[in-house]
């Protein structure tokens, strides 16, 4: 009998660890409004560095460090 109940509760155990678990890793709450606004935020920064003398000054700076990786 003592057994008997031992093993339910080990039974019991384990399948509610293992529901904890895959809930755990589930992904939760990511909604495609997030996405958008992280896609947004994105333009905005590229739009950004494109029409001010901050985008040209990195522009010009990737432009440099490719030429003397190539050996120009």
């Amino acid at each position: 009998m003592g057994r008997t109940i031992m093993n339910r509760w080990l039974v019991r155990r384990f399948v509610r660890i293992r529901t904890g678990m895959a809930e755990f890793g589930r992904d939760r709450g990511q909604t495609g409004i997030e996405y958008l606004g992280i896609a947004v935020v994105i333009a905005v920064i590229i739009g950004v560095l494109a029409t001010t003398d901050i985008g040209n000054a990195i522009l010009t700076a990737i432009l440099s460090k490719i030429s003397q990786i190539a050996g120009d």
